[in-house]
């Protein structure tokens, strides 16, 4: 049997999985990155999936978010004050560039990735970010095939901002390289399907013998009642792309793993429970606590179906083709 763990994208709503991963890791002997075979994650599930890979565990992960994420997603006090500075934020994210500035989540990444690169990762690792001046693919692989003789020597930094330069937020990433990169999740936000893709693709593993825990950042309840005027939709467009993505992801993952109607096994094990449409905003800190105790709770109540399935035992020893 072979386990792949996907993270979806989220910005703060990446302190969910966090949480729920660590809700898990609390019963184990080994950080909850070594129980699995490969790693996928896109966006705030790229940067959970990267300090995985490298070996940190769920707590310290989480810890991250917590002590970080207001300033990264710098949050000012309720008033005349703070809505004057909501209003000027406003302003500059529709006219003139990004909402945030990508400082202070580098400096927060900087302290816990260091110089270390994608070669260092103990557990096979995909982390999707997008070329927009290309229009093409791009994702951070470890080197866990002969052809990819490239990405192991790239600093884990590079693709943990790379993955979360998202669009209208940030600023487009540009890499130690130069290479100008955006969010992963401009085409793959759940990263399921793609890592099930490279299992069977590339990697030549089994399609039945796969068992993928996949970790969204909640499901917002959307409609589409009486939001067909360009008002009343454009504030919706976003999520509805993503949902759409999401649900083809996983579907995808589905088919390739032959988990549909009917089989007599189930390998798609997709834990993103639902939450009020807006409840849960991509740069709102102050739900954080909200976001830790939901992944804390539904941990409780996956843990027993989950852990027979991917925690019995640690993965295999993963021995990239090259090394750093």
């Amino acid at each position: 049997m072979r386990r792949i763990l996907s993270i979806d994208g989220g910005g703060i709503r990446g302190t969910f999985p966090a949480a729920f991963l660590q809700g898990l890791e609390e019963d184990l002997e080994h950080p909850i990155g070594r129980y699995f075979d490969l790693i996928a994650g896109t966006s705030t599930g790229g940067i959970i999936a990267i300090g995985l890979a490298l070996g940190m565990s769920a707590k310290e992960i989480l810890k991250l978010y917590e002590d970080e994420g207001p300033k990264i997603f710098s949050q000012t006090e309720d008033g005349a004050k703070g809505f004057a500075v909501k209003l000027a934020r406003k302003s500059r994210w529709t006219l003139w560039g990004p909402k945030y500035d990508t400082g202070p989540l580098k400096e927060a990444l900087s302290e816990v990735l260091e110089e270390k690169r994608i070669g260092d990762a103990t557990t096979r690792l995909m982390v999707p970010a997008w070329h927009s001046k290309l229009q093409k693919v791009y994702i951070y692989k470890t080197a866990h095939h002969e052809r990819l003789s490239t990405d192991y020597k790239e600093l884990a930094l590079d693709a943990a901002l790379a993955t979360a330069a998202a669009p209208t937020y940030f600023r487009e990433y540009i890499t130690a390289r130069d290479v100008g990169l955006v969010d992963g999740g401009v085409w793959a936000n759940n990263p399921t399907g793609i890592a099930v893709a490279e299992a069977i693709g590339t990697l030549g593993w089994n399609a039945h013998e796969l068992q993928v825990l996949s970790v969204g950042c909640l499901e917002d309840v959307q409609t589409m009642r009486d939001a067909y005027g360009a008002a009343r939709l454009a504030p919706k467009l976003a999520g509805l792309f993503m949902a759409g993505q999401s649900h083809g992801s996983t579907g995808l993952a589905h088919i390739l793993t032959g988990d549909v109607g009917g089989a007599d096994h189930k390998a798609i094990h997709r834990i993103s429970p639902p939450a009020p449409e807006g409840f849960y905003k991509l740069d709102d800190t102050r739900r954080i606590k909200d976001l830790k105790s939901s992944g804390l709770a539904e941990a409780r109540t996956a843990k027993p179906n989950l852990m027979k399935t991917f925690f019995n035992t640690p993965a295999e020893a993963f021995t990239p083709v090259y090394s750093n």
